[in-house]
């Protein structure tokens, strides 16, 4: 994969071969590997059932770290970037926990001297991106585990046997994002125009990718998507984006 998105970022660059290359291999690779961690990002379309281990009167905090999202070289996820619900395993099924804003959370989870133990019911996030943490309350009466739905962000892909976890209809808006850092790159006026041209068919595509992943009999099933009455108004055509 990492060479197919090499070569359309070169064409896109009209970037001509050695000797006279104007922006090198590893140059690419390196905008490619970011194009695809703010993908991720933007698009949360990196989605795994992870799973956290939680200890015995520890509320936290958890480090998104510290999550299993699975062995990498398989799925190609390096890590967590948020999460969007929780459970604590019970038997054989699981107990959905409520999430709190970290400010609810403070007052009335953490503002306790000698806090009750019990089943952890309420969680809330603390740190933000890849150094993101959870807190639990109230602080575990016995070791849990829990499961997490995470939005997930991919390993650097180093050659083209390393695994691609971005989605294919994402896939598309990764040349144009690693296009638009190496026209910056260049900081000339005429490129630094250029590569406003290549954010703009970056955010289509992005737009685009998601309209098509969501699924006509439910429009507003995954985040992102705008309803139809805000569609129409905001000239976009077919279904919701």
């Amino acid at each position: 994969m990492l060479t197919s998105y090499q070569n359309q970022v070169q064409e896109l660059l009209q970037n001509p071969s050695a000797p006279t290359s104007l922006y090198n291999t590893t140059d690419l690779t390196n905008y490619i590997n970011t194009a695809r961690v703010q993908i991720a990002g933007e698009g949360e379309c990196i989605r795994y059932m992870a799973t956290v281990p939680i200890t015995s009167g520890n509320q936290g905090p958890y480090a998104f770290s510290s999550f299993n999202t699975g062995t990498s070289s398989a799925n190609g996820i390096q890590g967590v970037l948020n999460a969007r619900h929780l459970w604590y395993v019970s038997g054989s099924g699981q107990v959905w926990m409520t999430p709190r804003s970290f400010d609810w959370f403070a007052i009335y989870d953490l503002n306790a001297a000698t806090p009750p133990s019990g089943v952890p019911a309420e969680w809330a996030q603390y740190g933000q991106g890849v150094n993101g943490t959870i807190y639990v309350s109230p602080p575990p009466n016995a070791n849990f585990t829990l499961n997490a739905d995470t939005v997930c962000y991919p390993i650097p892909l180093a050659s083209d046997s390393t695994v691609e976890a971005i989605p294919p209809l994402w896939q598309t808006a990764v040349p144009y994002f690693a296009a638009y850092m190496a026209l910056l790159s260049a900081q000339t006026g005429a490129r630094v125009q250029d590569a406003q041209r290549m954010l703009q068919l970056y955010e289509l595509f992005m737009q685009r990718a998601r309209r098509f992943a969501n699924p006509e009999v439910l429009p507003l099933q995954y985040d992102q998507a705008i309803p139809g009455v805000q569609a129409t108004q905001y000239g976009i055509q077919g279904k919701s984006a």
